[in-house]
C-alpha cells in the first residue's frame, strides 16, 4: 500500500484506515441522531411534562434550559473525553462516548418531570461532546493529510445523515407520545462491540506515548507554543457556535409559530418541523462539500471567514422580517449551505495541537463554544419580546461578524 500521504484512492487505504473511517463516520451519524431527537419534540414533550399548553411561555423557557443543559454537558464531555482520548487512546475513548450518549438518550423516554429530561439530556451530551474530538483526531491521524477537507465534509455529512435519520423517526412517531422517540437513541450502543474488536489505536498515538515523558495536561494548552492558537480557537468557537446553536434550537419553535403552521393539529405541526429540518440538512450536506471545495483552493482560514460572513447574512435575510412558510424554507436551505463551515472545524482544529494534546485541545476549544452557546440559547430566547423568536434569531445572526473577524488570525494547518 502507498504511504499514508501518497494514497490517492480509497483502494490505496489500509484496512485499519478504512475501519477507522467507518467507526468515526458511524459514531458521528448516531451523534446527529441523538443530538436532534430532542429538538423535534421539545415543545410538545416539555408541555406534556409541565401539564401546560404548548403556547405557554414557561414551556419555551424550560425547553431552552434543557437545551442549555445539553450544551453545557456537550462542552464538559468534550473536555473530559478529549482528555480520555489522549490518555487511553482514540478507539477506547470512542467506545465510551457512544455508550454514554446512547444510554442516556434512551433513558430520556422515562422522564416524568421536566428536570428529569434536563438531567438525561445533560448526561447524554457528555458522550456526544466527547465523540467529536475523538472521532476527528482518529481520522486526522490515520487518513491522508491532503484529504482532510473532504474527510471533514464527509464526517459532517455523517452528522447530517444522523439528523435526517432523526427526521425519519420523527415521521414514524408523529402520532405517538413524544417520549417514545428517545428509545431509538439506544441503537448506537450496538456498534461499540464492533469498534472494540476491529478498530486499533493509531500508530501516531502509540508513538507519541512511547516517546514522551509525562503526559501534558489541560493547562499546557495555555502555555507556549500553543497558547495563542488556543485563545484564537476558543474565541472563534465561542462566538460562532453561540449564533449557530441559537438558530438550531429556536428554529423549530419559529416554524411551529408560522401562521400557516400554528393552527394545524399536533401531527401537522410535527410534520412541518421535520420538513424544515430535512431542508436544512440537505442544504448542510451540500454545504459541507462546498466548504471543502473552497478550502482546497483558498485554505481553511479564508474559507472559515467567508462562510461565517455568509451564515450571518443568510440568517439576517431570513429573519429580518416575517415571511411565508415557503420563503422561510428557502432561507433554511441557504443557511444549511453556510453550515459547511463547521464541517471544516473537524479536520482544521485537531492538527493545530500536539499529538498528546490533540483531542484535549480540539475537544476543549470546540466544546467551550458549546458552553458559551448554552447561555446564548437562553439569553436570546429570553431577551427578545415574548413569543417573538424571529427577533432572537435576527440578533444571533450578528455574532457571525466578530467570528469572521477573529478567524482572520486562525493558523493554517499543514495539509
Amino acid at each position: 500500500m502507498p504511504p499514508q500521504s501518497e494514497a490517492v484512492r480509497i483502494a490505496d487505504l489500509s484496512s485499519q484506515q478504512k475501519k477507522s473511517g467507518l467507526a468515526a463516520w458511524l459514531g458521528w451519524m448516531f451523534d446527529g441522531l441523538d443530538m436532534h431527537i430532542y429538538t423535534l419534540v421539545a415543545t410538545p414533550f416539555v408541555a406534556q411534562l409541565l401539564s401546560l399548553p404548548r403556547t405557554d411561555k414557561e414551556v419555551g423557557e424550560k425547553g431552552a434550559l434543557i437545551n442549555a443543559a445539553f450544551l453545557v454537558g456537550w462542552a464538559l464531555g468534550g473536555a473530559f473525553f478529549g482528555r480520555i482520548g489522549d490518555l487511553l487512546g482514540r478507539s477506547r475513548a470512542l467506545c465510551l462516548t457512544i455508550l454514554c450518549y446512547a444510554g442516556f438518550t434512551g433513558l430520556s423516554a422515562v422522564s416524568t418531570e421536566w428536570w428529569h429530561l434536563l438531567a438525561f439530556r445533560f448526561l447524554s451530551a457528555l458522550g456526544i461532546g466527547g465523540e467529536w474530538a475523538v472521532g476527528a483526531s482518529l481520522l486526522s491521524e490515520t487518513w491522508p493529510r491532503s484529504w482532510r477537507p473532504w474527510i471533514a465534509a464527509t464526517l459532517q455529512t455523517a452528522v447530517n445523515m444522523g439528523v435526517l435519520l432523526a427526521c425519519f423517526f420523527g415521521f414514524l412517531f408523529e402520532q405517538s407520545e413524544p417520549r417514545y422517540i428517545f428509545l431509538v437513541g439506544v441503537f448506537p450502543a450496538l456498534i461499540v462491540l464492533w469498534i472494540r474488536r476491529a478498530v486499533p489505536e493509531t500508530d501516531e498515538w502509540h508513538a507519541a506515548r512511547k516517546d514522551s515523558g509525562p503526559a501534558p495536561g489541560l493547562s499546557d494548552l495555555f502555555r507556549s507554543p500553543v497558547a495563542s492558537t488556543t485563545w484564537i480557537v476558543l474565541a472563534i468557537c465561542g462566538v460562532s457556535l453561540t449564533a449557530h446553536w441559537t438558530f438550531m434550537f429556536w428554529q423549530q419553535k419559529y416554524i411551529r409559530d408560522l401562521p400557516e403552521v400554528r393552527d394545524l393539529p399536533a401531527a401537522g405541526q410535527n410534520r412541518a418541523a421535520v420538513v424544515a429540518l430535512v431542508v436544512l440538512m440537505v442544504g448542510s450536506i451540500i454545504g459541507n462539500y462546498l466548504a471543502a471545495w473552497v478550502a482546497r483552493r483558498h485554505g481553511y482560514r479564508r474559507t472559515v471567514v467567508l462562510f461565517c460572513v455568509l451564515y450571518g447574512i443568510a440568517m439576517g435575510a431570513t429573519f429580518l422580517r416575517p415571511m411565508s412558510h415557503d420563503a422561510v424554507l428557502a432561507g433554511f436551505f441557504v443557511i444549511g449551505l453556510c453550515q459547511g463551515v463547521f464541517g471544516l472545524f473537524t479536520m482544521c482544529l485537531p492538527p493545530l495541537f500536539p499529538t498528546l494534546l490533540r483531542t484535549t485541545g480540539a475537544g476543549f476549544c470546540y466544546n467551550f463554544g458549546r458552553l458559551v452557546a448554552a447561555g446564548g440559547t437562553v439569553f436570546f430566547g429570553l431577551f427578545t419580546k415574548v413569543g417573538d423568536v424571529r427577533q432572537a434569531l435576527l440578533y444571533a445572526a450578528v455574532l457571525f461578524l466578530p467570528a469572521a473577524i477573529v478567524s482572520l488570525w486562525l493558523p493554517e494547518p499543514r495539509d
